[in-house]
């Protein structure tokens, strides 16, 4: 009879998003494609992060880059958006509250 095998933790060899974080990113995705400003998107699953990136036009640098970083969970959060720049705009826990950024960027007067 073999031993048993110890139990070990399965980590990941990548990052992604699940589907719960897929909706709510889609659905500010779908607004803003809604409104014209946003044509495209990218997903990237890598081993230290998911992100989803925004695009203005495909052949572009992404507009925005949507983030998921589990190794912050502890710290500042583990969901970030950053701009074209590299500069972090937001950053939570909860990846509802860190999408409210992109629509605050968008209220326009109406004349």
């Amino acid at each position: 009879m073999d031993a048993p095998i110890p139990f070990s933790p399965h980590i990941p060899d990548q990052v992604s998003f699940d589907r719960r974080e897929l909706n709510t990113i889609l659905s500010v995705y779908g607004r803003m494609v809604a409104m014209g400003e946003w044509r495209d998107y990218g997903i990237s699953s890598l081993r230290e992060l998911a992100v989803f990136s925004v695009f203005r036009r495909t052949a572009e640098h992404p507009l925005y880059r949507i983030e998921k970083r589990p190794k912050m969970r502890q710290r500042q959060g583990m969901y970030s958006v950053v701009g074209m720049d590299g500069q972090i705009l937001r950053r939570g826990h909860d990846l509802a509250q860190v999408l409210r950024v992109l629509e605050k960027k968008t209220i326009r007067v109406i004349d």
